[in-house]
Formats: C-alpha cells, sequence, structure tokens
C-alpha cells in the first residue's frame, strides 16, 4: 500500500471511512461494517488498517482434539500471522460468542503479535491485562474478564464473522473505538480525495457552528448549503 493512502487512512476515524466510501460511490448505503458495540482497549489509540489475517478460537471447554494436533495448529497460526502480509490486523472469531470467557488478547499474546509487526486486533472474544496491554497495539474486542479459560485456536484462514461482519482474508479492515468495516477495492483509489470533500462538505455546517452568534439563521443557510454539497 502506498503510504500517502496509508497515511490518508489513519487520518481519520473508522466513521469517517464510512462516510468517505460512500462519497465514493455516490449514494448510501454502504453496510460492510460491524454492528453492536464494541470495547476499544485504547481508546485513544489511532484506528487499525490493514489487510485481515484471519483465525477462530474457542474456550469455554476444553479442546477434544489430540494436544499434539491443538499445539501443531497453534504454532500454525502464529507462523501465520508472522509471515502474513503487511499491513495486517488479526481479526478473530470466538465461536463461543456471545458467551466468550476465554481471554486470547492478554499481555502476552498481544505483545507477541505487535513484535510481528501487526498493527492490532478484532475480535468479538475476551481481552484482559488492560493496564499491560502495549502501545501501539488497539485491541478492539466484545468483552473484557478475567480469565483465558481453555482458549485454543480452532481453525486457521477463511471467512470469519465478528459483529456481524463476515471478513475473509487479505480484505482491507479500517478499525477503532466505534467498529470496523471492509473498504471495497474499487473505492480506494479514490477514498484521499473523498476523505477531502467529505470534511469539506461538513466544515459548511461546523464552520458557522463554531463561530460566536450562531443562531436559526445561520443554521439554516449553512444546512441549505450542505444538503446540496453532501452525499
Amino acid at each position: 500500500m502506498q503510504q500517502e493512502l496509508m497515511t490518508a487512512l489513519k487520518s481519520v476515524d473508522t466513521p469517517s471511512i464510512c462516510n468517505a466510501i460512500e462519497v465514493v460511490q455516490g449514494k448510501r448505503g454502504f453496510d460492510r461494517y460491524t454492528r453492536g458495540t464494541v470495547l476499544s482497549s485504547h481508546a485513544n489509540a489511532a484506528p487499525i488498517v490493514g489487510h485481515a489475517i484471519t483465525a477462530r478460537i474457542a474456550g469455554r471447554t476444553p479442546p477434544a482434539e489430540d494436544p499434539g494436533v491443538i499445539r501443531e495448529r497453534r504454532m500454525a497460526y502464529y507462523r501465520m500471522m508472522a509471515e502474513a502480509p503487511r499491513p495486517g490486523i488479526a481479526v478473530v472469531e470466538d465461536v463461543d460468542y456471545p458467551a466468550c470467557v476465554g481471554a486470547f488478547w492478554g499481555e502476552v499474546n498481544t505483545t507477541v503479535h505487535k513484535g510481528f509487526g501487526i498493527g492490532g486486533a478484532l475480535t468479538n472474544g475476551v481481552m484482559r491485562d488492560l493496564d499491560a496491554l502495549p502501545d501501539g497495539f488497539p485491541v478492539i474486542a466484545g468483552s473484557v474478564g478475567p480469565s483465558h479459560a481453555f482458549v485454543h485456536v480452532r481453525e486457521i484462514g477463511g471467512a470469519v464473522t465478528v459483529f456481524g461482519l463476515t471478513i475473509h482474508p487479505g480484505e482491507l479492515i479500517h478499525a477503532d473505538r466505534h467498529g470496523a468495516l471492509v473498504i471495497p477495492d474499487d473505492v480506494l483509489p479514490e477514498l484521499p480525495k473523498a476523505i477531502a470533500k467529505m470534511q469539506a462538505t461538513e466544515e459548511i455546517v461546523l464552520g458557522p457552528a463554531r463561530a460566536p452568534n450562531f443562531d436559526f439563521s445561520a443554521f439554516e443557510k449553512a444546512w441549505a448549503a450542505f444538503e446540496k454539497a453532501r452525499t
């Protein structure tokens, strides 16, 4: 990914990217985003932008497979995370959702993934060790809990579903404390211009609203211009 494009994508939050995609598409209705409320390990962290590296985990009950099989899959998981194309984001579905109990994302695991050069994690599962999680590796999760329980890797690669959003390996993800979305390939080249256009359009209202003596007359004038300019 070109650095200019990455800089543009990381300069705004996920809701802004959602809007900018619709600017490129010329209509409302883009729907490849998460549903419901997520939790962020670092509320003020920059957005995570990267290609999805996917897996499935579980943790409510002990795995029924042979321990050697579990270990082999675990190592395959870490190899995948270490060697997948960059920029990358770990997208891990906990199949126990919504009754997840096994915290896969704690101090050790987040530090390992950060060391691999991954930008962050998106999961419907559990995180913990909030005071010890490394800076520069945000985790967008479904819950916070104290235990790792019996958490283990079930599958690596393949499509996963988190917060109602199905994500395929390699898809470009934008995620922050608001949730996550998949950026369609066909809009990607136009997104920097769309972001700038969206920001300029919003300023039509924001500028007057922040000025002294803002009243309904000023709002009415600004809103008319805003509606004319926006998607």
